[in-house]
């Protein structure tokens, strides 16, 4: 490995970059490339009309395309009321009760606290009753730092402990961080594939860059990496075979998609080469870029690798360092090898 996956995560992690507003991410990003990938001359790079930041390394062979978003999921603000408190909407997916006395930051360094209205019951609490506190006396000072429509981001600093890492935007800057590893391991390999590589925006809106992106490239293989639930918890409300740091998982299906036969070999024939353990992964609920890159022009053989994550949408992902080692081994090995098993 060519850089500490912990060290480079917390850097990822505090980039801002929520969807619609990646520039930020999209830098850290570039400049990680850069960094890290001993061979960065032999690749293009550039950033589309969506933000989608797609690095190109020309080859012989097939077309692949490996991508992975880049936005996180955030709040953006709607209303600042005379008392300086604001309220917000949800930028992707959120739990309320992930929400409650959880810091924010803003892109210029603001942060506040996100709490309710307590005289509504807990239990009957939905968005409307949530508001955004940034110490504020009135509206007039409130908005010398925050604007409707400004967005933010949750406030945490990631910990390691033993193979564990947790932190907020685990989803899907491990993703990013995967990527950046497999570049970084193929310049060790002899291989002939004309690979793209796409950090994609405006995931967790709609899988919308990945889309344009796919269409741009209609690449003949596409592997979309991403974080996965994990089903090894308590109670878990619905049976998942999937646990933390017992391998990457390889998509069957989700909500979006149902992966490609190929590919899926392909990825199984590199675990066995290279003894690296695989989990198989079904997801009931939700999906991801491979949904939309499988359905571009005229159809993507597309699959998937995912990095089992517990408490995804939350301010505390947390996620397995040997899963993360052993996704970025078993990608760079079945690219080298065209996806061809």
């Amino acid at each position: 490995m060519t850089f500490d996956i912990f060290e480079t995560f917390k850097e990822l992690s505090a980039a801002f970059g929520p969807s619609g507003r990646e520039n930020g991410i999209a830098e850290v990003l570039t400049e990680l490339a850069a960094n890290t990938i001993h061979d960065i001359g032999d690749w293009d790079h550039h950033t589309d009309a969506l933000n989608n930041l797609i690095y190109h390394r020309a080859g012989t062979g097939k077309k692949i395309l490996l991508a992975a978003h880049m936005d996180s999921i955030g709040i953006v603000v709607t209303h600042i009321d005379e008392n300086g408190f604001a309220r917000f909407a949800q930028v992707g997916g959120l739990m309320i009760g992930d929400l409650i006395d959880r810091r924010v930051r803003f892109q210029n360094g603001t942060r506040g606290v996100i709490s309710f209205e307590e005289k509504t019951p807990y239990a009957k609490l939905s968005f409307d009753n949530l508001f955004l506190d940034i110490g504020a006396a009135n509206r007039e000072q409130a908005e010398k730092y925050i604007q409707v429509g400004d967005f933010a981001v949750f406030d945490g600093e990631p910990f390691q402990q033993g193979d564990i890492i947790c932190g907020p935007y685990l989803d899907n800057r491990i993703g990013c961080l995967t990527l950046i590893g497999v570049m970084a391991e193929l310049a060790k390999a002899d291989y002939d594939a004309d690979l793209y590589v796409a950090f994609t925006a405006q995931e967790e809106v709609g899988l919308r860059g990945a889309q344009t992106a796919a269409f741009a490239v209609q690449p003949d293989y596409a592997i979309a990496v991403d974080v996965t639930d994990t089903g090894d918890m308590p109670e878990r409300k619905y049976p998942m075979a999937v646990k933390l740091g017992a391998g990457p998982a390889i998509k069957i299906m989700d909500r979006s998609v149902i992966c490609d036969t190929d590919v899926k070999k392909a990825l199984y024939a590199a675990a066995e080469k290279c003894s690296i353990p695989v989990q198989r992964e079904i997801m009931e609920f939700g999906g991801t870029d491979t949904g939309v890159i499988q359905r571009t022009a005229g159809g993507v053989r597309a699959g998937a690798v995912s990095i089992p994550t517990r408490y995804i949408h939350s301010p505390s992902e947390m996620a397995s360092i040997s899963d993360i080692e052993n996704a970025i081994k078993l990608i760079a090995y079945a690219v080298s090898k065209g996806l061809e098993g």
